[in-house]
């Protein structure tokens, strides 16, 4: 390569000798001893061969060898454009250096230095052009290279988890279809959350403080804080750390220092919002205005309405943080802030990561496992009023505990149309059967993200289909679990982790829950997610129980009507209304996740 370099320089030296023009012709004198224009200009009477003059070989020379050097494609040779467009400033500069020479009065010098100044100017924005577009290719170029190291480490990182091995194993072992574990297809997509380059941190001078009460379970806590970080944002306000629910129906005193990294949290977003334990002492006694947000609201809402009323008070007390903003519409700043409070600075405490890591080294064991997400527990199924495959006394006492909770606006329901609807969670029975009818062998670990099972026997029609079912408290001991047994919210955090981390996650509701890990998992690179089609699921359910299709039919229907609800990259889904639209949390793309094929095919088109 380096005779080949060699051989291009001389070949090039050559050439603008031989021709006597470009840039030793321009810029040297010339062969009949007249002063050249450089030479005129600075008024030197050097001759052809004088070492001060510009001598085109010695710089071809010299970029040629940089070059050589590198790693540029000798095809291009940007050194000769490089020396052309030297050749042409140098020439209009040499120009109005002649120019120079005539009388300042004379009006023919004052349109020809116009010229020249013009003619420059005009080879300059040439030169600035070429210039960037040459480096928007090469940015273009590295951030690719960048995205793909992104994925790698992404890849990398998660697979710290687990055995680098197991799967083959698994597959050979207990001849296992790779289609079963392997995630969709979403090599040209890519996180996109970082701060733009012009991002502003947060003001030294804020608007007020916000303090808000997070409501609900842990993941429904979990998108509304995300959400309040997003809204302190748009209001330069300082938030202080939210407060959590005690009233729910899980009743856990947990605050968020016992779920949460505290410290993590408020380091990760500080470059976003001002984030403090509690309010100033100077403020402590100061009579906050309690508001409950519009669900659903846009930006415009906090700025126009919000924002005044907290310049006035300069303490607001959200009351309610679910759903608190809405999906689409925003800014894509604050966007890609609420993915990173919710994906980046919501961490778990050290507890709750280091049992998940046990937890997971023991259900993993050289094999795969599915996460199940079976919303089975009662105060759901007294929620819908789904009573299938329940026994009447069961029905009935689900019935009251209904009506005795006054929030819950439907007393009378349905249950058997709301099931033919697809409006009820799949029972343990139904699960089973499709999973098995999915093609996942009875041998399959399945680990159940989900609270205790409601109904006699429920479990047990799980395990009929598979026997390997666990939860985290036949997979952790008695004393792994003592710190947080009492605590429901840390337990779903341990659950959360399992759920994100597993091979497969599989829900049978479209919870809380079922939407932020679906999210979270279409951004950890669209781990496979497979979301039951309920309404037409229990139809073939009853039609193969029932003896109307055989089993072979009835499997063929559910894989091929399954075949593309695995999580696989897809819009946000918009709608008229916004609990009609997609929820954010549930697929944070568009805003969150970008697609680089677009970006591809610009480098290539470049390229060629």
């Amino acid at each position: 390569m380096g005779n080949q370099c060699a051989s291009d320089h001389a070949e090039l030296s050559a050439h603008v000798a031989g021709n006597r023009n470009i840039a030793q012709v321009l810029l040297s004198p010339r062969v009949t001893g007249s002063v050249s224009p450089r030479n005129r200009f600075f008024g030197s009477s050097k001759r052809a061969g004088d070492g001060d003059s510009f001598a085109s070989s010695d710089y071809l020379g010299s970029v040629g060898d940089g070059m050589c050097a590198g790693s540029v494609d000798r095809g291009k040779r940007p050194w000769i454009l490089e020396v052309l467009l030297y050749s042409v400033v140098m020439n209009f500069v040499a120009r109005c250096g002649v120019v120079g020479m005539k009388k300042i009065g004379d009006r023919k010098f004052v349109r020809q230095s116009l010229l020249c100044v013009l003619l420059v100017l005009a080879t300059l924005l040439v030169l600035v052009k070429i210039t960037s577009v040459a480096w928007i290719s090469f940015q273009s170029e590295q951030l690719l290279l960048t995205e793909n190291s992104q994925l790698l480490a992404t890849t990398v990182k998660s697979s710290n988890l687990r055995e680098v091995d197991y799967f083959s194993k698994a597959l050979n072992d207990n001849h296992l279809s790779n289609d079963l574990w392997s995630k969709p297809d979403s090599k040209h997509f890519f996180h996109c959350i970082d701060r733009p380059r012009h991002y502003k941190p947060p003001r030294e001078r804020p608007n007020g403080y916000l303090v808000v009460n997070a409501n609900g379970g842990l993941n429904q806590m979990r998108t509304g804080i995300c959400d309040m970080v997003a809204i302190a944002r748009i209001m330069n306000a300082v938030l202080v750390i939210p407060t959590l629910d005690h009233s729910s129906f899980w009743d856990d005193p947990s605050e968020f220092k016992d779920i949460f990294d505290v410290h993590h949290f408020v380091d990760t977003l500080k470059k976003d919002v001002h984030i403090i334990d509690s309010l100033p002492a100077s403020l402590k006694n100061v009579e906050s205005l309690k508001k409950a947000p519009v669900s659903w609201s846009k930006a415009s809402f906090y700025k126009d309405e919000m924002l005044p009323l907290l310049k006035q008070h300069k303490v607001l007390y959200f009351t309610h943080t679910d759903a608190r903003l809405a999906n689409n519409d925003l800014p894509d700043s604050i966007q890609k802030l609420r993915c990173r409070a919710n994906y980046q600075a919501l961490k778990f405490t050290k507890p709750i990561e280091r049992l998940s890591q046990t937890l997971l080294s023991r259900i993993r064991d050289k094999s795969p496992y599915i996460a199940l997400h079976l919303r089975y527990e009662k105060d759901m199924l007294a929620f819908t009023g789904c009573t299938h495959g329940l026994s009447s006394e069961e029905g009935d006492e689900l019935r009251q505990m209904r009506i005795n909770v006054e929030h819950w606006k439907e007393k009378d329901i349905d249950g058997e149309e709301r099931r033919i609807q697809g409006s009820c969670p799949l029972t343990p029975h139904e699960t089973g059967l499709f999973l098995k009818a999915l093609g996942y062998p009875s041998s399959t670990k399945i680990f159940i993200v989900a609270g205790k099972l409601y109904g006699n026997g429920s479990l047990e029609s799980l395990q009929k289909h598979f026997p390997n079912v666990y939860t985290h408290l036949s997979l952790a001991t008695e004393e792994e679990l003592e710190p947080l047994k009492d605590y429901q919210n840390r337990l779903a955090g341990l659950d959360y982790i399992m759920a994100l981390e597993s091979d497969v996650f599989v829900y049978t509701y479209d919870g809380n829950m079922a939407k932020a890990v679906q999210g979270h998992r279409r951004f950890e690179g669209f781990r496979k997610t497979i979301s039951p089609d309920r309404q037409i699921l229990v139809r073939l359910i009853d039609e193969y129980e029932s003896g109307s299709i055989s089993w072979e039919i009835f499997q063929q229907q559910v894989t091929e009507i399954h075949a593309h609800r695995t999580g696989a990259p897809a819009s946000r889904q918009p709608g008229e209304f916004p609990k009609t639209e997609e929820y954010f949390y549930a697929n944070p793309f568009p805003g969150c996740i970008c697609e680089k094929k677009q970006l591809s095919r610009r480098v290539l088109k470049g390229n060629s």
